[in-house]
C-alpha cells in the first residue's frame, strides 16, 4: 500500500481506531484552505501505522506464545523424565528386594535341607550300627552255638571212644 494517493482516485474510509485519530489541521489552516484529499491522505497514512504496528504486536504475540509453548514443553519434558527416573529407581529398589528376599528364602531352604540331610545321615549312621551290632551278636551267637556244638561233639567222642 503505497502513502500518497493520485489525486485521481477515490480514498476510502477509514475504519475503527484510524478513524477515530484524525489529526486536525492546525490553526494556522482554516479549513476552507485544507484540502480534503491530504486529510484522507493523513488518515490513510495513519490507518497504514496502526495497522503496520498491529501486525508487529501479532508478530510479538506469536513468538511470545511459541516461547511459552516451548517452555511448557520443557517443563512437561522434565517432569517426565523425573517421573521416569523415580519409577526406574523404584523398580531397583523392588528388585534389590526381591532378590534380598530371594536369597533369604534360599538360605532359609538351604539350611533346612542341610539339617534333613544331617538327620538322614544320623539315622544312616544308627541303622548302620545297629544292623552291625545286631550282625555282630548273631555272629557270635552261631560261633558260640558252633563252639558248643563242636565241643559237645568232642565230649561224646570222648564219652564213646
Amino acid at each position: 500500500m503505497t502513502t500518497m494517493m493520485n489525486q485521481h482516485q477515490q480514498p476510502k474510509k477509514a475504519v475503527g481506531k484510524a478513524e477515530e485519530e484524525v489529526v486536525e489541521p492546525t490553526p494556522e489552516v482554516s479549513k476552507k484552505d485544507a484540502d480534503p484529499l491530504d486529510e484522507f491522505q493523513a488518515q490513510a497514512e495513519m490507518a497504514y501505522t496502526a495497522y503496520l504496528e498491529a501486525q508487529r504486536k501479532v508478530a510479538t504475540a506469536y513468538k511470545e506464545r511459541e516461547r511459552q509453548e516451548e517452555r511448557t514443553y520443557k517443563e512437561i519434558e522434565q517432569q517426565a523424565n523425573s517421573a521416569c527416573e523415580a519409577a526406574i529407581e523404584h523398580a531397583l529398589r523392588v528388585r534389590e528386594k526381591a532378590e534380598q528376599e530371594a536369597e533369604q528364602a534360599y538360605k532359609k531352604a538351604s539350611e533346612k535341607a542341610m539339617g534333613v540331610y544331617q538327620e538322614s545321615v544320623r539315622q544312616a549312621l544308627r541303622v548302620c550300627r545297629e544292623t552291625i551290632e545286631q550282625a555282630w551278636k548273631a555272629s557270635r551267637e552261631t560261633s558260640e552255638q558252633i563252639w558248643k556244638i563242636f565241643q559237645g561233639d568232642k565230649a561224646r567222642e570222648k564219652g564213646t571212644g
